[in-house]
């Protein structure tokens, strides 16, 4: 349970950005969701951490065709 909502989990992807978006792209299940849980392992420290996060901003999430959430509430999508 997550806030109050059944979860369920799924594949666990971890590769460079490029293979990453490919993987991401060609999963429907990920196309569909309204959460994605991106899990970084504290053991690598925050430096690499911070590194991982700002290159999945940067690269992965445009390419999976999300935007900033910096313009207010964000609009969902129409599925169908």
């Amino acid at each position: 349970m997550i806030d109050g909502f059944r979860s369920t989990f799924g594949r666990t992807y971890a590769a460079e950005p490029d293979k990453l978006i490919e993987q991401l792209k060609a999963d429907k299940a990920i196309g569909l969701a309204d959460t994605l849980m991106l899990t970084i392992p504290n053991q690598l420290g925050p430096e690499y951490n911070l590194h991982i996060l700002e290159s999945f901003a940067k690269h992965v999430a445009p390419a999976l065709g999300w935007k900033p959430n910096t313009e207010g509430p964000v609009q969902g999508d129409q599925i169908g």
